[in-house]
C-alpha cells in the first residue's frame, strides 16, 4: 500500500500549485518589495518567503535523490530569480526533483526507513513532515505578504 506516500505526495503538490498561483497573482514590482508584519518584525519579501518554502523541498528531495544536501540559497538568489517568470521556472525544477524523490518510494514501509540526514539519522517520514512544515510556514508568510502588499496597493 501507498496511502501515507499518496497523502504526503498531495500536500506537497498543493505547496507547489499554491507558490505557483500566488506568483501568477503577484504584480513584478512587488515581487521582492519587502514589508513588516508586526512593528519589532523583520522586514520580509514575498518572493524570499517563496523562495524559501521551495527551497526547503528542494534541499529534502536534492539529498534524497542525488546525496545533495546543500542549501539551494546560492542559485536561489532574488538577484538570480528577479522575476516572476524565473521563479515560477525555479518553482517547476523543484516539482521535477520532488517527483523524482516520491517515485524512489514503492511502499509506506519505505517511509520508516532510517537516512543519514544532515541533522544526522532520522526516518525518512520525519524528514519528509518536516520539510513539509517548513514549506508550509513559508508559504503561509508568502501569502500574508502578498496580501499585505494588495493592501498597500489599494491605498
Amino acid at each position: 500500500m501507498k496511502e501515507s506516500i499518496a497523502a504526503l505526495d498531495r500536500e506537497f503538490i498543493l505547496i507547489h500549485r499554491g507558490s505557483r498561483e500566488l506568483v501568477d497573482r503577484i504584480a513584478p514590482k512587488l515581487l521582492y518589495q519587502k514589508v513588516r508584519a508586526s512593528p519589532s518584525g523583520p522586514a520580509k519579501s514575498f518572493g524570499e518567503e517563496i523562495l524559501r518554502s521551495a527551497a526547503a523541498v528542494e534541499q529534502t528531495f536534492g539529498g534524497l535523490t542525488a546525496n545533495l544536501w546543500d542549501d539551494p540559497f546560492e542559485w536561489t538568489l532574488p538577484e538570480t530569480l528577479a522575476t516572476p517568470e524565473k521563479l515560477r521556472e525555479y518553482l517547476d525544477e523543484v516539482e521535477v526533483t520532488r517527483r523524482r524523490g516520491f517515485e524512489l518510494l514503492k511502499s509506506d514501509d519505505d517511509l520508516e526507513k532510517e537516512i543519514m540526514a544532515p541533522a544526522g539519522p532520522t526516518k525518512l517520514l520525519r524528514l519528509l513532515l518536516d520539510t513539509l512544515e517548513r514549506a508550509g510556514h513559508y508559504l503561509g508568510s508568502a501569502e500574508a505578504i502578498f496580501k499585505l502588499l494588495q493592501t498597500e496597493e489599494l491605498n
